[in-house]
């Protein structure tokens, strides 16, 4: 395949540069989803309303009696960042492959890193029909789900870039994989319920588009009810671990998810009793990145594929073609 054999020409990437590119994969799809919401609290939804164009005719902001300049730069500045995620998915794809002409064992990395420019596409055609609908809550609600997916999603591509391909070895016990189980599904379900908040709140992303009709108190009080499902499972865990004398690095992972998620609680607290405020809400999608990234990381530490054979070029290695 000549594509392989072009990508078989390029340097073989350091472990560091493979690492490298792996986080800025998490900081880029989790900036997307901060700078979106930036963009819905400001009122800049609509501040290009057409797509892929911003305006008829313009691909770029243009005076317009009806949409604020600032608004339409907001939005038309989202849509950039858009081309750095593109970047960094388009480099982690390179990286791996390349790795993967060394190490064809190494599918599962490439597979991973796959995933990044798929979830970019996905990510662009649900910004388009969220502007074609509207601003309709649902479907901003779907456009911000996916970003939350390929955090968690970047997150595992690190953790392959630093370790090998053999079947993974279990490192809690038996009875803490459903707990861990049920501790993602509850983050699932906060994450999803937050949504829902969002949709009955004050920031749509523009002042007459259509808010989800539901008592945004009993929705928070739902969403309260999953982070403090989500911190129980936690305690439950630590017992666990504390009885299986977890190693350290799962400790740390651990450690991490506790002081993001009580964090993010606390912060989606005083954004509540203070009005929802719009800096806060932007910092609370930030903290929802950060508690998605942190228990990625702890999911990821709780099994181990045996040490990273990629970290250094084959030797004598020569570049495969892939079918």
């Amino acid at each position: 395949m000549q594509l392989s054999s072009l990508v078989g020409r390029l340097p073989y990437p350091s472990h560091r540069l493979q690492r490298a590119l792996a986080v800025a994969a998490i900081v880029a799809q989790a900036g997307i989803g901060v700078t979106g919401s930036i963009v819905r609290v400001t009122g800049s939804g609509l501040g290009c309303p057409t797509w892929p164009q911003c305006f008829p005719g313009s691909m770029v902001p243009v005076e317009h009696p009806e949409y604020a300049t600032l608004n339409q730069w907001i939005e038309y500045g989202n849509r950039l960042l858009t081309i750095a995620v593109v970047i960094v998915a388009a480099l982690c794809v390179l990286a791996a492959w390349r790795v993967y002409l060394d190490h064809p064992n190494r599918k599962r990395l490439l597979r991973l890193a796959w995933v990044m420019p798929a979830g970019v596409v996905a990510q662009a055609v649900i910004g388009g029909i969220t502007v074609l609908a509207d601003l309709l809550w649902w479907v901003v609600a779907l456009h911000f789900l996916p970003s939350t997916i390929l955090v968690w999603m970047a997150v595992v591509l690190l953790r392959a870039f630093n370790e090998g391909d053999e079947p993974p070895r279990p490192l809690i016990p038996q009875a803490s994989r459903p707990v861990l189980g049920a501790l993602v599904m509850a983050l699932a379900g906060l994450i999803v319920v937050g949504t829902m908040v969002t949709g009955a709140g004050p920031h749509g992303g523009d002042p007459d588009v259509e808010r989800f009709d539901a008592p945004i108190a009993t929705l928070a009080t739902i969403h309260a009810a999953f982070l403090y499902s989500f911190l129980a499972l936690l305690v439950v865990l630590g017992i666990q671990f504390r009885r299986a004398h977890a190693d350290r690095t799962l400790w740390t992972r651990y450690a991490a998810v506790w002081a993001v998620a009580v964090g993010q609680g606390v912060l989606g607290i005083v954004q509540y009793r203070l009005g929802i405020p719009e800096p806060l809400v932007s910092l609370h999608v930030l903290g929802s990145m950060l508690v998605i990234a942190a228990t990625a990381a702890l999911w990821c530490a709780t099994r181990d594929r045996g040490p990273v054979v990629s970290a250094v070029p084959a030797p004598k290695a020569s570049a495969v073609g892939v079918s």
